[in-house]
């Protein structure tokens, strides 16, 4: 599922240039850590598919939007699943042993977090918290990798990106909302209904806002940084708009305004910067 990568990739990015740009001067952090990123982030984004898949198995069989999966129906056995996870585990911390100290110390405990969620779903409805976190550490990888350091903006573009992410995995998770009930699955819709979770992921992004704010004004970014933070705004209140009108479109606001609002971010810090 590489296309899963774009949600934590221009967060990554945007912490590297961010750091790099208040640390030396400038937005470029060099090809170096540019290609380490990119092998850190699509090996931890394997990884964390991978172990989803694989322990998910006796549920997705179940399902039936997930069992065509080649991870349930044998397209893909069991032993090459759990060698893509330990193959891209044994990358990640490859990666971040080339990058610094602080990044390989991290690294486990990352692989920890990410490998989590499949786990917490089957006894807490906060499952849709831990993913966030885990796609939230990708800032916090971001200015590590730069500066070895964790300063307070990263944790406030960490912390936004821990509630978006929450907040779209909750108007995703509408979709097994019946399915969850019948299995005795946790998740917040199934514990609360539609309407509630859909408010329950509106206060999350209207929280990713702010903490996107004072992210911005604790790096002591300008009118493009801020611009990027307003699109991001507008794109989150559309997906709250489809998804309200209707739920067969919940695809279009996972993958499509989703991903498309990392590049957009991302795209207006890179003109801050530049």
């Amino acid at each position: 599922m590489f296309k899963h990568s774009v949600f934590s990739l221009p967060f990554i990015f945007i912490a590297m240039i961010v750091a790099s740009y208040l640390e030396y001067g400038t937005g470029w952090f060099g090809w170096r850590l540019l290609l380490l990123g990119l092998l850190a982030a699509v090996s931890a984004r394997n990884f964390a598919m991978g172990v989803n898949r694989y322990l998910d198995r006796d549920i997705d069989k179940l399902n039936p939007r997930t069992k065509g999966r080649p991870s349930v129906d044998g397209r893909v056995s069991n032993t090459a699943m759990l060698a893509f996870i330990i193959i891209n585990a044994l990358l990640f911390i490859l990666m971040a042993y080339f990058v610094n100290t602080l990044a390989l110390q991290l690294s486990i405990p990352i692989l920890l977090v990410l490998g989590a969620y499949t786990l917490f779903k089957r006894f807490s409805a906060l499952a849709h918290l831990i993913l966030g976190v885990s796609l939230g550490l990708a800032p916090i990888a971001g200015v590590v990798a730069v500066s070895a350091e964790i300063p307070l903006w990263s944790l406030y573009l960490a912390f936004g990106v821990m509630f978006w992410v929450a907040g779209f995995d909750l108007l995703y998770s509408l979709q097994d909302m019946e399915f969850d009930k019948s299995h005795n699955l946790h998740s917040i819709p199934s514990k609360f209904g539609a309407t509630k979770t859909m408010w329950i992921a509106r206060f999350f992004h209207l929280f990713t806002v702010l903490l996107w704010v004072a992210f911005v004004t604790e790096a002591g970014l300008g009118i493009w940084a801020k611009l990027a933070i307003l699109f991001s705004a507008i794109m989150l209140t559309y997906e709250h708009y489809i998804v309200s009108k209707d739920f067969t479109k919940i695809d279009k606001a996972f993958f499509t305004v989703n991903g498309y609002l990392g590049f957009v971010f991302i795209l207006f810090i890179i003109i801050e910067v530049a």
